[in-house]
């Protein structure tokens, strides 16, 4: 790794993790690795192909068939360890997450590690919470429904949350039962071999948790289309969604699809208008934006516009944009120069189709992949900004009359996947949270996530739930027992 600036961080691994090896592709091909905030090469990767992943898949079958016969005392006390050691060296995940994506080092370690130990703790809790049950029939029998591993899954990441993605993936598979084969996004994958190589150190068996890195997409179509795999959870957009879905069904295999987002908050007039605010400004520019459930779409009653819109403006205002690895950095670059020039193709949009912009719209004097802040006030419903999810740190603010109007304007998209409302009225929030198309809807807050609460979204925004026991049944089956009694 000797492209890693100086010192590396603990836990990057330059090769996939596959049984109990680090190897590389058996083409010998690699992929250069990018720093968002400076371009800079971090180090090479593995373009794995159609091989890397067939032998990867029958590692991972095999360790599977040893680990189902393993006590669930023993599997519980393993993935505690790997959680253990994830607690551990959280600081060096936080590190390369940093490093990886761009996200600014403070809240790596303050929201992606705290997520990524609720999850880790949480799963590592769950063997012994899956249940059977008896169903009453008629005549002389008794029937018992197991629940039962699918086997080997299938876990696709994205790069905006690359190691909470690949963690939650990774740990509830395991708890159910089945092994993992992860292919993270090529642009950011370190945080998934850090992870493997944690179970690894953790004694979790070789082959249970493995991850073939790919810098196009060889590898994962070679995994949703392998016959070994039997089920695929998905996050990504919803276009290599269809794709993955469309590979799926013609596999006939099960699969979870968290997808794209396009979310409102709206806020009426009897809110509290600091509290609003301020979950407006995180929902949209916390993580430079490149968040699912991003609050892109600020829905205000025409009475508090100004005096919200003001609140918000003045604090995007005062962002520091600059170096991940500075601790006072709130907002770093976005993930690459291709997907900064996409965010700014939307910054034009928007200006040409007429919004008013209020703050941001500029590149910064910078050398890394940076979008200022951008606030977009008077932004029609049918424009651009307002219905195509831009992942970015952009805002578009639109003002309504009475709660029909929010609400037609807030469900007027394609996706369904977080909303919000603010309002101290209990009879319009429960009206609110009845109406919208929405797969999370959040009163009086934003964006508020717990692994025991299912998480996923209607519409366009993808199908299945991760999280609690909802998201642990799509990595299992059920079986029908039937007992003759006499």
């Amino acid at each position: 790794m000797t492209q890693v600036p100086s010192p590396a961080p603990a836990l990057l691994i330059d090769r996939m993790v596959v049984g109990g090896d680090l190897v590389d592709a058996r083409s010998g091909e690699t992929f250069a690795v990018h720093n968002p905030a400076d371009g800079s090469v971090i180090t090479r990767l593995p373009a794995a192909e159609a091989a890397d992943v067939d032998h990867a898949v029958k590692v991972a079958r095999e360790a599977q068939r040893g680990w189902a016969k393993r006590s669930i005392a023993t599997r519980s006390g393993l993935l505690r360890r790997w959680a253990d050691l994830c607690q551990e060296r959280v600081g060096d995940l936080a590190k390369i997450e940093s490093l990886d994506v761009g996200k600014p080092i403070a809240t790596a370690r303050a929201v992606d590690g705290s997520m990524l130990m609720e999850n880790m703790r949480y799963y590592a809790g769950m063997p012994d919470k899956l249940e059977g049950r008896t169903i009453p029939v008629s005549g002389r029998f008794v029937t018992m429904v197991v629940r039962e591993p699918i086997g080997v899954v299938a876990g696709i990441t994205p790069w905006n949350f690359a190691l909470v993605g690949a963690a939650g993936k990774a740990i509830s598979a395991l708890a159910a039962g089945n092994s993992i084969v992860i292919k993270p996004s090529p642009l950011a994958s370190l945080s998934a071999l850090a992870l493997a190589a944690l179970a690894l150190e953790a004694g979790i068996p070789p082959g249970m948790v493995n991850v073939v890195t790919d810098a196009a997409s060889a590898a994962g179509e070679a995994l949703v289309s392998h016959p070994g795999v039997g089920h695929i959870s998905f996050t990504g957009s919803d276009a290599v969604g269809r794709k993955v879905a469309a590979a799926a069904g013609a596999e006939l295999k099960t699969c979870t699809m968290e997808l794209g987002g396009k979310s409102p908050l709206v806020v009426f007039d009897d809110a509290d208008i600091k509290s609003a605010a301020t979950s407006a400004f995180l929902g949209i520019f916390l993580n430079a934006g490149e968040m699912c459930t991003a609050s892109s779409r600020l829905l205000v009653h025409r009475s508090v516009h100004d005096e919200l819109l003001d609140a918000v403006t003045a604090t995007a205002g005062g962002l520091v944009v600059g170096d991940p690895a500075d601790e006072s950095t709130v907002l770093g670059p976005v993930i690459s120069a291709g997907h900064r020039d996409r965010v700014e193709g939307y910054v034009s949009a928007g200006r040409d189709e007429g919004a008013r912009l209020v703050t941001g719209g500029t590149r910064p004097d910078l050398p890394g992949y940076y979008v200022t802040p951008t606030v977009f006030d008077d932004v029609e419903p049918t424009a651009r900004i307002a219905r195509e999810e831009i992942f970015g740190p952009v805002l578009s603010v639109m003002r309504f009359t009475d709660e029909d109007e929010a609400l037609h304007i807030a469900n007027d998209v394609t996706y369904g996947l977080g909303s919000g409302v603010f309002t101290s009225r209990l009879d319009r929030a429960l009206r609110f949270a009845d109406r919208i198309e929405a797969g999370n809807v959040w009163v009086n807050a934003y964006n508020l996530l717990h692994p025991a609460v299912p998480f996923g979204g209607y519409k366009d925004s993808g199908f299945g739930r991760e999280g609690g026991f909802s998201g642990m049944s799509h990595f299992t089956r059920e079986k029908s027992v039937w007992f003759a009694t006499g």
